[in-house]
């Protein structure tokens, strides 16, 4: 039986990425997009909703699919603050949760990131974890979160801290192996490739990968 699928942050990097592949998979018969500003694509599969994330409960009956995709996240470049950063990154995944949930959804796939931890002394590191904590309790047959190292794909913007890590990554590719495989950079088609994955494995409970397992 064909699925019905969400997902939100679907300009970003891997969810640019990951929303080619649901439109093309064979598994969603409807892919909803819940964005901020037009998406100018057309395809059959494609439903399109604009919404203001401060109000997603205005949107509830949106989140009547079978899988979220949560590809939601920021910088505090981006952000100014770290109070906005933490509405994008924890507040809304978690409202989006709890709302896919009431209206019957049976798997949320998140991105994280590959430190968090809600105890870490890094600010980034810490709301991630916090994500992670509160997304458990909402209680999904399935909860896929994913932990990948530095992300690497086409950016629409340019960021030069992540570009200098990127170079030096790929310079030193060859430390990357063994136990440290998991710090090995990873592409966004890759990440978006394996929350596709996960949503046909049929896993139940908490799955939890690190780059070298997505």
């Amino acid at each position: 039986m064909q699925k019905s699928a969400l997902i939100a942050g679907s300009t970003g990097l891997v969810g640019s990425e990951l929303l080619r592949y649901l439109l093309d998979s064979k598994e969603y018969e409807s892919v909803t997009a819940i964005v901020r500003k037009p998406l100018h694509i057309t395809h059959p599969k494609l439903k399109e909703f604009i919404v203001d994330f401060e109000k997603l409960h205005e949107f509830e009956d949106v989140f009547k699919v079978n899988d979220v995709f949560c590809c939601l996240g920021t910088t505090i470049k981006k952000a100014k603050t770290k109070e906005a950063m933490t509405r994008i990154d924890v507040e809304y995944p978690l409202v989006m949760a709890k709302l896919a949930k009431k209206m019957g959804a049976k798997q949320f796939l998140v991105i994280s990131a590959m430190q968090a931890n809600p105890n870490s002394s890094t600010f980034y590191s810490r709301i991630k974890g916090e994500m992670e904590q509160e997304l458990r309790k909402v209680g999904f047959d399935a909860l896929h979160v994913f932990r990948p190292s530095l992300l690497v794909g086409d950016r629409k913007e340019f960021r030069l801290g992540e570009k200098s890590a990127e170079i030096l990554f790929k310079a030193l590719f060859f430390v990357f192996i063994g136990p440290l495989k998991k710090y090995k950079a990873i592409h966004a088609k890759t990440v978006a490739s394996g929350m596709l994955k996960a949503a046909q494995s049929e896993k139940q409970g908490v799955n939890v990968y690190l780059s070298d397992e997505i």
